[in-house]
């Protein structure tokens, strides 16, 4: 195993080795089920997939852990605002309790259809309430937290290392570039672990806690739940480029300061996706979720292949011209592989150079160019679809749905084939001719091609 992946802590590219034996400890961070996700979302899940089925074919064994958030995610990462659930549960008529099953079946919806691995652990905040009052409770205790007017804050500058991660400028942070005036708190970089409901009226969602009715701040939940179900430590933490400078740079002042230790080995981020060369953005209008490409007439995996053809650390810019190159890309291979034999053997020099592509930090789009040589190179076809299936444990595009064939050719008509080819090679045109009339008798029939000849079963 030499598996090397760019560590966001360290700014390169490392080898990756997990902290026990061959086990792995991932957490990712998962939708605000507030709305549909966009399709820039969904690239930060899609780049988590390929990077757990690299590991699962490295023989890692992974347990997944994914957060639901359906409670203290606001409007604004500064702590202000409102809960952008109980806007949408305002919006719908319906209760949050409502929006969040109906957004986070559909995110689950297009995962499948994606064919992104469901995480073995998919937990909401809300499920995990205690664990986050037990968090901020054992936080208290350590001297880590104040209360303000409108709820309970993390001291930052209680966490020398704060920013560290992010390589936040801290003292070049002026009011208002974090928060904005009016909240008291004692530094800028201050973020709110718990949150009072407003004095006037009673919120959608509340708790009662040993510091008033309210409801956790939205990084609170992560720390909880991965060290519920992970423990203190984990292998590798996920997320989107944003979350770098405030969600994560949080989880580990919060978690690092309550446990003294690392809280994750390997921090690895997507960059952004963007929309006809803007940043995507729903308040403008310039995004698209995954129906919209359906009801489009696009195949759901013509755009997990458009974003395996960048590098996850890339940016990478949607147009429906590129997804539409996707497609083609797809519906040519799928012609191609049908053509293909039942698989039999996997060629070994094709799978070393795939398998050096993906574990040099997920190189997809290198990945792909081999797939591509793959098929284009002069070797038997039942190998080649063999391979093929193999590197779609990675790329996961449906390939051994289009080969023709599952069950292997007989050994007879392997012989037969062979027979032939040697007649042909003598120019004996007339024995050739007769082992094919046998071989088309026993349900088989042979298809010449500039690559030599293939047999399909009729």
């Amino acid at each position: 195993m030499n598996l090397k992946l760019y560590n966001t802590a360290k700014k390169e590219v490392v080898k990756f080795k997990p902290m026990q034996n061959n086990q792995v400890k991932l957490y990712t961070c998962g939708p605000t089920v507030y709305d549909y996700a966009h399709i820039g979302n969904l690239r930060s899940y899609i780049f988590e997939d390929v990077l757990k089925r690299t590991l699962i074919f490295n023989g890692f064994k992974v347990k997944h852990v994914m957060n639901i958030t359906d409670v203290g995610h606001l409007t604004s990462d500064a702590d202000l605002g409102e809960d952008k659930m109980e806007i949408r549960a305002a919006k719908e008529n319906k209760t949050v309790t409502e929006i969040a099953k109906k957004y986070t079946n559909q995110f689950l919806k297009d995962t499948k259809r994606l064919n992104i691995i469901e995480p073995d652990i998919l937990t909401k905040a809300t499920s995990n309430i205690k664990e986050q009052i037990e968090f901020i409770k054992k936080l208290e205790t350590k001297g880590f937290i104040y209360q303000t007017k409108d709820g309970v804050y993390f001291n930052t500058a209680k966490f020398p290392r704060y920013g560290n991660f992010a390589r936040l400028d801290i003292k070049g942070l002026k009011a208002g570039a974090r928060i904005k005036n009016g909240i008291k708190k004692k530094n800028i970089t201050d973020f709110a672990l718990w949150k009072f409901s407003p004095q006037n009226k009673s919120r959608l969602q509340e708790w009662k806690s040993p510091w008033g009715v309210g409801f956790p701040g939205w990084h609170i939940e992560c720390s909880a739940m991965a060290m519920k179900y992970l423990g203190e430590q984990i292998d590798i933490h996920c997320g989107g480029i944003e979350h770098i400078p405030v969600h994560h740079t949080n989880e580990i002042a919060q978690t690092e300061s309550l446990t003294g230790k690392k809280f994750a080995n390997f921090w690895l981020h997507n960059e952004h996706l963007l929309f006809e060369g803007k940043k995507m953005s729903k308040s403008k209008g310039n995004y698209a979720i995954l129906q919209d490409l359906v009801n489009k007439n696009y195949c759901p995996l013509a755009y997990r292949h458009l974003i395996l053809t960048a590098h996850y650390r890339s940016k990478i810019n949607f147009t429906w011209e590129s997804l539409q190159s996707s497609q083609h890309y797809l519906n040519n291979l799928y012609r191609k592989l049908k053509d293909l034999e039942a698989p039999t053997n996997i060629d070994s020099v094709y799978l070393e150079k795939f398998t050096l592509a993906i574990n040099n930090d997920l190189d997809t789009p290198q990945a792909l160019a081999i797939m591509q040589e793959l098929l284009k190179a002069e070797i038997n076809s039942d190998i080649k679809a063999a391979t093929l299936i193999k590197f779609d444990e990675i790329l996961a595009l449906n390939i051994k749905n289009y080969i023709s064939k599952t069950e292997p050719i007989p050994q007879n008509i392997k012989d037969l084939l062979a027979q032939r080819e040697q007649a042909r090679l003598k120019k004996d045109f007339k024995n050739s001719d007769f082992i094919r009339s046998q071989i088309l008798e026993l349900g088989y029939e042979i298809k010449d091609s500039p690559s030599g000849p293939k047999i399909v079963k009729i």
